[in-house]
């Protein structure tokens, strides 16, 4: 006995084929669309630290501008600050007096520009060419790495030999070497401190 297949015998295969595909494509259109997962949102966790950190900041010309230790410091990827205890900074001017500074806790900024000192913040300018050593305190300095400024808004005394005098706000740049005091300024001038026009 002989059998001999015929293509017909495919035809009703292919047709629930295609009517089950047909559906398959019709569901997934009336489907919601699948939503990207939200950014996962960094939290204010460490998320590294070191002990006796220590970094220089170079000028462009390759010589280190400001050298900046502490005895911890903890960083956060949420904000990308750095928190240092004990921080002490040091400033490098050609030509100029060094001018260093502590706290007992900072924050740095990111890009290492802007460095903030909390807590019994002292400042101070070695002595240099005839001029006495300069020294400011205060709970809050804030150094302004690029602009090699040192500035406050908090109550300040300075101190310049035996001249003392106290503000409220403070304004020290490092280059030129001009201070500025900004407002309820008083206190005690020695005479070698004050010009003819009674100013310092």
């Amino acid at each position: 006995m002989s059998y001999k297949a015929h293509g017909t015998h495919w035809i009703p295969f292919i047709f629930v084929a295609l009517v089950a595909g047909l559906t398959y494509w019709l569901l997934q259109l009336s489907l919601p669309a699948e939503e990207a997962p939200p950014p996962v949102q960094k939290t204010h966790t460490p998320d590294y630290f070191a002990d006796r950190f220590s970094i220089s900041v170079l000028n462009p010309t390759g010589t280190t501008q400001y050298r900046i230790k502490a005895e911890k410091m903890v960083h956060y990827g949420d904000n990308e600050n750095t928190e240092v205890a004990l921080p002490a900074l040091r400033a490098f001017t050609p030509d100029q007096p060094d001018v260093a500074g502590r706290a007992r806790r900072g924050v740095i900024n990111r890009d290492i520009s802007v460095v903030d000192l909390y807590g019994a913040a002292r400042i101070w300018r070695a002595a240099a060419k005839g001029e006495p050593a300069m020294q400011a305190t205060s709970e809050h300095f804030q150094v302004l790495i690029n602009d090699d400024v040192v500035q406050t808004k908090k109550p300040v005394t300075l101190q310049r030999g035996a001249t003392r005098v106290s503000a409220i706000g403070m304004i020290y740049n490092n280059t030129t070497r001009v201070m500025r005091l900004t407002s309820q300024v008083q206190g005690v001038l020695a005479p070698s401190d004050v010009s003819a026009s009674g100013s310092l």
